[in-house]
């Protein structure tokens, strides 16, 4: 089973991509709910996630800085960056997100995106 970590402010948005993804046969490590909090998580995951779904907009520590900081510690994590400000995704695919979702989205995009993520870091780990 694919492996994937939620971080979003909202708290019914962290709860709706849960169900979501898990209806879709994948599963989700956890959930946090700023950048912060999701580095700590992060770190302390035996086996890493495949995907991370993570907010722009969030307390503490923005989508941006969790986006550099798990990098750093893991460089193959498939991390895909949801935010309404558009002006932004430029600057996250620059930085090593694998992809960028203008809120709102459909969620069949999301999940044919995180298939494809999937996909792609588990030929990564099979090299």
């Amino acid at each position: 089973m694919d492996k994937v970590f939620i971080v979003e402010d909202e708290p019914m948005l962290r709860l709706f991509y849960t169900q979501i993804l898990e209806e879709y046969g994948f599963e989700v490590l956890g959930a946090a709910k700023n950048g912060d909090e999701a580095i700590s998580m992060f770190e302390k995951f035996p086996e890493k996630p495949l995907v991370i779904i993570m907010d722009y907009r969030m307390p503490i520590k923005n989508g941006i800085e969790a986006l550099q900081d798990i990098l750093k510690i893991d460089k193959n994590t498939k991390i895909i960056i949801t935010s309404a400000d558009t002006s932004i995704k430029e600057k996250v695919l620059s930085l090593g997100a694998c992809s960028f979702k203008e809120k709102p989205f459909d969620i069949d995009l999301l999940v044919a995106n995180v298939q494809k993520a999937c996909i792609s870091s588990k030929s990564l780990l099979a090299t």
